[in-house]
């Protein structure tokens, strides 16, 4: 398949990584030339090309641009009825897009993260359904349909979750590594016990309240850290971060 990637920031190296390998001739927008020219060296098969060329030469386009450059940029490009379209742009609403990008009608949007560089197992929160995305990562990751933009918007903001909690993971590391003198022995373990849930949450069907229940002795340590954390207002500080975007997000 032609696919073409304009604007050729984290998201989008994510995702050509993720493509790799795979057959497909992959452009990527010249616009941000130092990683785009990065890009085109470490994966095999990527080309480095102006805006027009790429939409003009794919099959499927994925838009990774910041909102308000978008505006600028869509219009000028050769869009055609006959290809798809991908956003992963936040603060874009589905109808600006139909306009931007016309006559291209198969437009959808969807929330990448950088696991999809490895091939497997990210999540990608999706709105409408879309058959290139399904055909082009849906072997390899989890396409998640959902009802509307506005489930997707506030999808967009569930995947903040991502930095806050990675942040913490590599705090309570830090502690344990200034305990043992060996940091990367403790990050690797604290990553090594949240993935042990993941594969038990997806093995069994346990939802967080099993695992909770699981962890809840009490006196033990797990409930006396969760207690002090709940004490110390950390629940009600992540809420309130969450809130605070949905206006961004329309919600």
């Amino acid at each position: 398949m032609r696919i073409g990637f304009i604007g050729t920031g984290e998201i989008a190296g994510y995702m050509v990584r993720g493509l790799a390998g795979r057959g497909h001739q992959i452009r990527v927008s010249a616009r941000n030339a130092q990683k785009a020219a990065a890009l085109a060296k470490e994966v095999a098969g990527v080309e480095v090309a102006e805006n027009a060329e790429i939409v003009a030469r794919s099959d499927v386009v994925f838009l990774c641009l910041m909102a308000g450059v978008a505006r600028d940029v869509l219009p000028t490009l050769p869009f055609r009825a006959d290809q798809a379209v991908v956003s992963v742009m936040t603060d874009m609403p589905l109808a600006a897009l139909h306009e931007l990008c016309a006559p291209a009608v198969d437009i959808a949007c969807t929330i990448p993260l950088s696991a999809i560089a490895t091939g497997g197992g990210s999540m990608l929160p999706v709105y409408p359904q879309s058959a290139a995305l399904e055909a082009l990562f849906g072997q390899t990751d989890t396409l998640v349909p959902v009802a509307s933009e506005a489930a997707l918007n506030a999808h967009f903001g569930g995947s903040a979750l991502s930095a806050p909690l990675i942040a913490l993971m590599q705090t309570g590391a830090a502690w344990l590594a200034r305990q043992t003198g060996d940091k990367q022995a403790a990050e690797s373990y604290v990553a090594g016990v949240f993935a042990g849930f993941l594969r038990q949450m997806q093995e069994t069907g346990a939802d967080f309240e099993t695992l909770l229940q699981g962890l809840a002795t009490e006196g033990g340590l797990n409930a006396s850290l969760k207690a002090h954390m709940a004490q110390a207002g950390a629940h009600d500080a992540l809420t309130d971060g969450l809130d605070a975007l949905k206006l961004r997000l329309g919600l």
